[in-house]
């Protein structure tokens, strides 16, 4: 059975993967910085701030002492923040990056460590359609996903001869926390510049997942998939 370690999965598309990943027989690993009120044979959950070195070190610990290897990581752990790039407090600018950036190169490498013994291992990270579109007001979270899209293709190439492939979603406007606080013209305005021109689904995101993760996608490596027909 093929263990996922899930980052911010206590909900939204974390908690969706997860449970989709459980109904198709995989042991999950979630973590978040409170509790989760999931509960399966096949789910744990750890207490975990992604930003902390400390509890990412101590994490990976406890895999270890538990004798859990990771093969699949899906780093969905994100914030973003809406502000005009002269308004956004520099605290703002450096949670954005830590959360986004750093959380995603801190689990990777440890997860890849594991990933390597196996000579097998599939590392997601989510970027956005934000960087694509260059999103006005955005400045700080799209600049964070360009850098974890820059990252993850640096990791492919390092990581690829392992037979670890390393790719991103790039999701369009989805019903979660982070598009609650848009103005319905922001969103009908982000859908004007999609081919398809509706919200994003969990589903959506399901199926780019289930594509990377497949053993058959061995030859996929450094890839970002948008959602919603951007180009």
């Amino acid at each position: 059975m093929k263990k996922v370690l899930i980052t911010g999965n206590r909900k939204g598309i974390g908690r969706f993967l997860t449970e989709k990943f459980i109904d198709n027989g995989y042991f999950v690993i979630g973590c978040s910085r409170q509790a989760s009120d999931l509960v399966n044979d096949n789910y744990i959950h750890m207490i975990c701030d992604v930003i902390n070195d400390n509890n990412i070190v101590e994490l990976f610990r406890e895999l270890k002492k538990k004798d859990i290897n990771i093969d699949i990581l899906i780093n969905n752990a994100g914030i973003a923040s809406m502000n005009h790039f002269i308004t956004t407090p520099s605290n703002t600018s450096t949670n954005i990056f830590n959360t986004n950036l750093h959380a995603t190169l801190n689990f990777s490498k440890y997860a890849a460590k594991m990933m390597i013994k196996k000579k097998w291992g599939r590392i997601i990270n989510f970027s956005s359609v934000a960087v694509p579109l260059n999103l006005e007001g955005e400045l700080s979270y799209a600049s964070s996903k360009a850098a974890v899209e820059s990252a993850s293709k640096i990791m492919s190439k390092e990581l690829g001869v392992f037979g670890i492939t390393v790719n991103c979603i790039g999701p369009n406007p989805i019903e979660t926390d982070l598009i609650r606080t848009l103005s319905k013209d922001k969103i009908s305005s982000l859908l004007d510049n999609q081919s398809i021109k509706r919200l994003g689904e969990f589903e959506d995101i399901w199926n780019v997942v289930a594509f990377y993760i497949s053993d058959s996608s061995n030859f996929v490596n450094g890839q970002c998939i948008y959602l919603g027909g951007i180009c």
